[in-house]
C-alpha cells in the first residue's frame, strides 16, 4: 500500500531476556513514526521477510535502530548491523498453525503441542518461520490458517508434522550468552568483520586478524562464545578439541591439522575452534617430539592463511600460560580475550536466560539468587537451574501438583552445586554479620574502612590518591573471633570468601607447597573480588632462617603474590594468628599484612554484647541476668561464651527431656543452667568440664 507508513533502522541485538519473545524494540520516535502502538506487530524486510511484536526500547536505542534476537534476523536474513524496512502489518487471528521440528523431539507429540501452544501464545507468525522454542526445541512453520502473517491465540490449534533431519536450526545466538557484553563485542570486532567485510581490510591496505584467544575458568563461556560469533556471522564452524588431534602414529597429527585448514578454505568463510588448545599447543621447550611436531604445523598453517579475512581461528583455554609463545604474537592469535567469572549483574542476566522456559513461582527472586552465587560460572548457573527443575520433577511425582519451580527448590540447588571456578579452594558468601560478633568495635571499623569502604567509596581513594591497605594480620589469643571477623567483613562487603588455614597449603612433594600458594590465589583473582583468608598464618609464614626449606620456599611464594595482590583492588588479603613474633617480618612490612589488628580477649561490656549475641533467640528466663554474669566471665574469650550458652541450653534441653517434656513453648535457661555451664566449661578449654556435651570451638 502506498500510504503505509515505512522506517528503515539499523539491526542491533536484543536484550537476552527478550529472546524468545517474538518481538522487536524500537525507540518511542520510531513507533510514533510508523504509528504502532506496544505490542502490535510489524512486517520486518530483510533479505527475507518475517513478522513480530513491537516494545518500546531503552533510551540507548537510537531513533534508526532497532533490537531484534537471533531468531527474528535469521529469519529475516540479516546480520547484527545491517539495515531493514519496518512497516506495520495487520494479523489475522490464526484458526490452526502446522509446525515441524527441526530434530526429533523425543516427547509424546500430543504433549509437546500443548506445551507449544502456550508457549507461542500471542506470537506473531509466518509460513516458513523459523520458531525457537526453549527447552522445547526449534520449529518451522510449514502452514497457517488463514494463510499470510497470523497471531496464535488461546483457540489456535497447533500440529506438529514429523521432524525434518536437513532442517536448519536458529543455532546459538548473541542472546544466549548473559555477563559477557565487553567480552562479546572484543570478540566480534575481530571476527565479524573479516568474515563479513574483507575487502574493508583489502582498502586500507592491511591483513585482516587471523586469530583469537579465548582465555578463562572453565564453564566461562569459551565456546559458546566461538558458535555464537560463527553462526551469527553465517560461518562454517569447525569445532575441534584439542585432544582429538593427537594419534599415536607419526605425521598422523599433523596430518589432521591440514585436514582442518583445508577444509575451512574449502568452505569459506569459516571459523576453526580449537578448544582446550593447551593439550596440543603447549610450550615446545615441555613437551616431546610429537608435541613440537604439532605446534610448528599449526604455526605453519596460521601462517600460511595468506588470503584472510575468510578464514577466522579462535582458540580457548583455561591455562594461557601453557601456550607456546610462538602462538601468542601478533600475525597469529592477534588478541587474547579473558573470559572471566560473571560479575552480580551477569549472574542475574545468565540466570534470566537460563529461566526463560521455566514456570517460577512468584516468589523465586532472580537477583537475590545472583548476589548469592558468587564464584559461579555460566556452567554453574545453567547446572543450578537444571538442579532446581529436577527437584520440582520430584516434588510433583510425590504429590502431583502443578508443576513449577519454587523457591525452595532454588534453596535445595544452592546446597547442592558448588562454583566450579574455585572448587579447589571452597569459595562462599558468608551469612556472618558484624552484628553476629559482639564487640570489638574498633576492630570492625578498621576493617570496614580497610575491606569495604574502597571498593563503596571507590571515588573518595581516587580524589585523594590514597591506595587502601593491601592486607590486614589479625592477631590475638585462641577463640577472641579473628575467623569471624574475617568472615563478616566479607559478607558486609558483598565479596567471595576463601578461608585456607596454613598447613592445607603444605605437601610432601618439592615445588607443590609453592604451586597451592599461586593457585589459590589465581582462583581469587577469577573470582574476584574475593577475600582470601590466611588461617593460622604462622603455621606456613614462619621466620625464615629458623624454619625448614620447604617453608622457607613457600614464605617466598607468599611473598610475591603478596607484592601482586597489592596493584588489585578486587583481592583483598587477611591473615589470623595467635602468635604474631613467629610471622617473618618481611610479610609485615607496608605494601603486604601492613596493619596488624589486636583481637583481644573481650572486657566487662565486650562479654555482655556477646552474651547479649548468643542469648538473643534463646528463652531465657525472666531472672537470667545477663549483666550479672558478664562479671563473672572474666577471661573467657567469644568462643567460651559461646560454648557457656550452648552448654546451658543443652543443660536445659536435658532436663525437659528427663521430665518429658515436648512443648518447645515450655521450656526455658534459667540461671540455674548458666551455674552449671560455668562449673563445666573452662575459660581455657581444658579440664573441669562434667560431661563432654559440647566442647568450645574457637573462631
Amino acid at each position: 500500500m502506498s500510504g503505509t507508513p515505512a522506517i528503515e533502522a539499523v539491526l542491533r541485538e536484543a536484550q537476552p531476556r527478550d529472546a524468545g519473545q517474538g518481538v522487536i524494540r524500537l525507540s518511542r520516535a520510531a513507533m510514533r513514526e510508523l504509528g504502532v502502538l506496544s505490542g502490535e506487530s510489524v512486517r520486518i524486510v530483510g533479505a527475507e521477510t518475517t513478522v513480530a511484536r513491537v516494545w518500546p526500547g531503552r533510551s540507548d536505542l537510537g531513533p534508526n535502530e532497532l533490537r531484534a534476537d537471533g531468531e527474528l534476523r535469521a529469519n529475516a536474513g540479516v546480520a547484527v548491523g545491517d539495515r531493514v524496512k519496518i512497516t506495520p502489518v495487520e494479523l489475522a487471528e490464526a484458526d490452526s498453525v502446522t509446525l515441524v521440528p527441526t530434530a526429533d523431539p523425543g516427547v509424546d507429540p500430543g504433549t509437546l503441542e500443548q506445551a507449544v501452544g502456550r508457549r507461542l501464545r500471542n506470537r506473531s507468525l509466518r509460513t516458513s518461520q523459523q520458531v525457537k522454542v526453549d527447552s522445547l526445541g526449534e520449529f518451522r512453520v510449514t502452514a497457517t490458517d488463514p494463510t499470510g502473517p497470523v497471531r496464535v491465540t488461546e483457540e489456535t490449534v497447533v500440529h506438529l508434522g514429523a521432524a525434518e533431519d536437513a532442517a536448519a536450526d536458529v543455532g546459538v545466538t548473541y542472546e544466549d550468552i548473559g555477563g559477557l557484553d565487553d567480552e562479546l563485542a572484543a570478540v566480534r570486532e575481530l571476527i565479524e568483520a573479516p568474515l563479513s567485510e574483507p575487502e574493508l581490510f583489502q582498502r586500507l591496505g592491511i591483513d585482516a586478524p587471523k586469530g583469537v584467544l579465548l582465555f578463562g575458568p572453565p564453564g566461562t563461556g569459551k565456546t559458546r562464545i566461538a558458535r555464537a560469533v560463527a553462526n551469527e556471522a553465517d560461518a562454517h564452524f569447525i569445532s575441534i578439541s584439542g585432544p582429538e588431534i593427537v594419534t599415536k602414529y607419526k605425521g598422523e597429527s599433523e596430518q589432521r591439522i591440514r585436514s582442518v585448514f583445508e577444509e575451512a578454505r574449502e568452505q569459506a568463510p569459516s571459523v576453526i575452534f580449537f578448544d582446550e588448545l593447551d593439550a596440543i599447543a603447549g610450550k615446545r621447550d615441555d613437551g616431546g617430539d610429537m608435541e613440537n611436531r604439532i605446534v610448528a604445523q599449526l604455526l605453519s598453517e596460521l601462517d600460511g592463511l595468506a588470503a584472510r579475512g575468510e578464514v577466522v581461528v579462535i582458540g580457548a583455554t583455561n591455562r594461557v600460560d601453557a601456550i607456546d609463545p610462538a602462538l601468542r604474537r601478533p600475525g597469529r592469535f592477534d588478541r587474547e580475550v579473558e573470559i572471566g567469572v560473571p560479575d552480580r549483574e551477569g549472574r542475574e542476566e545468565i540466570l534470566h536466560i537460563h529461566t526463560r522456559g521455566m514456570p517460577l513461582t512468584e516468589d523465586v527472586d532472580i537477583p537475590a539468587l545472583a548476589e548469592r552465587t558468587h564464584g559461579f560460572v555460566g556452567a554453574d548457573l545453567q547446572a543450578l537451574v537444571v538442579e532446581a527443575a529436577m527437584v520440582a520433577m520430584g516434588r510433583y511425582r510425590d504429590d502431583e501438583a502443578e508443576l513449577s519451580v519454587t523457591r525452595q527448590d532454588f534453596e535445595a540447588a544452592l546446597s547442592a552445586v558448588e562454583p566450579s571456578a574455585m572448587r579447589e579452594f571452597v569459595a562462599e558468601m558468608p551469612a556472618t554479620s558484624f552484628a553476629d560478633i559482639g564487640g570489638l568495635e574498633d576492630v570492625k571499623q578498621a576493617l570496614r574502612e580497610a575491606v569495604e569502604w574502597p571498593r563503596t567509596h571507590r571515588e573518595l581513594f581516587e580524589a585523594t590518591s590514597t591506595d587502601p591497605p593491601s592486607g590486614i594480620l589479625l592477631y590475638g589469643p585462641p577463640g577472641t573471633g579473628k575467623t569471624m571477623l574475617a568472615r563478616a567483613v566479607a559478607s558486609e562487603s558483598g565479596v567471595n570468601f576463601i578461608r585456607v588455614a596454613g598447613p592445607e597449603l603444605f605437601d610432601r612433594y618439592v615445588g607443590e607447597s609453592e604451586r597451592a600458594v599461586r593457585e589459590l590465589f589465581e582462583r581469587a583473582r577469577q573470582a574476584a573480588p574475593t577475600v582470601v583468608f590466611l588461617d593460622e598464618l604462622d603455621a606456613i609464614a614462619g621466620r625464615r632462617g629458623d624454619t625448614q626449606e620447604v617453608t622457607e620456599r613457600v614464605v617466598s611464594q607468599l611473598l610475591t603474590e603478596l607484592d601482586g595482590a597489592a596493584a588489585d583492588p578486587n583481592l583483598i588479603v587477611l591473615g589470623a594468628t595467635n602468635r604474631l613474633e613467629a610471622i617473618d617480618p618481611a610479610l609485615r612490612r607496608p605494601g603486604r599484612l601492613e596493619r596488624q589488628l589486636l583481637v583481644p580477649e573481650p572486657g566487662r561490656e565486650a562479654r555482655l554484647a556477646i552474651l547479649r549475641v548468643k542469648t538473643e533467640d534463646k528463652p531465657l528466663a525472666a531472672d537470667v541476668d545477663l549483666e550479672a554474669l558478664a562479671d563473672d566471665l572474666a577471661g573467657y574469650t567469644g568462643a567460651d561464651i559461646d560454648a557457656l550458652v550452648r552448654e546451658a541450653s543443652m543443660r536445659a534441653i536435658r532436663e525437659a527431656v528427663e521430665e518429658g517434656i515436648e512443648d518447645g513453648g515450655a521450656i526455658t535457661v534459667t540461671p540455674g543452667h548458666f551455674e552449671a555451664a560455668i562449673a563445666a566449661v573452662d575459660p581455657d578449654g581444658t579440664g573441669g568440664r562434667e560431661n563432654d556435651t559440647l566442647s568450645p570451638q574457637h573462631s
